[in-house]
């Protein structure tokens, strides 16, 4: 459903496509969570799996900065995955003030068990568009990020 604001042209327009950009995320988020349930996993719990998967070990700032998420937020995922095993924080020495996450070993079976399935669900959603259709929603979706990056800046 297009907004009904009445608006100047242009911020109907954005609007629109800004409405259309989060009901089509929301959807797919719809999608993937109960598959991420059923293996008592959440969004978040998984993207901090994923980028220490194929990221490495990295400071708790920096992992936020990779998931998209507030430190605090990223602070509560990581409390949750540590009590489960999944993870482990230590200090550094150098600067105590530093938190480095890094994946168990149990951290890392349950990641490379269940990301190959998420991808594959994400595949076949994102298969609605064709591969020219999904290089393009790539490419604009990193060009609007970008953009609001540099506003904020």
């Amino acid at each position: 459903m297009p907004t009904r604001y009445r608006g100047t042209r242009d911020e109907n327009r954005s609007l629109d496509a800004f409405i259309k950009l989060m009901r089509a995320a929301d959807s797919v988020y719809a999608e993937l969570g109960p598959a991420l349930a059923e293996e008592g996993l959440t969004h978040g719990q998984l993207g901090v799996l994923e980028v220490l998967l194929h990221g490495g070990g990295m400071c708790q700032r920096d992992l936020a900065g990779k998931v998209l998420r507030s430190t605090s937020n990223v602070t509560t995922v990581v409390d949750n995955l540590e009590r489960r095993g999944l993870v482990r924080r230590a200090r550094r020495k150098q600067d105590r003030r530093v938190v480095d996450v890094a994946l168990t070993t149990k951290g890392r079976r349950v990641i490379e068990h269940v990301f190959p399935a998420h991808a594959a669900r994400i595949a076949r959603l994102l298969g609605a568009l064709s591969h020219v259709e999904q290089e393009e929603l790539g490419r604009l979706c990193k060009k609007l990020g970008i953009a609001v990056q540099r506003q904020s800046s």
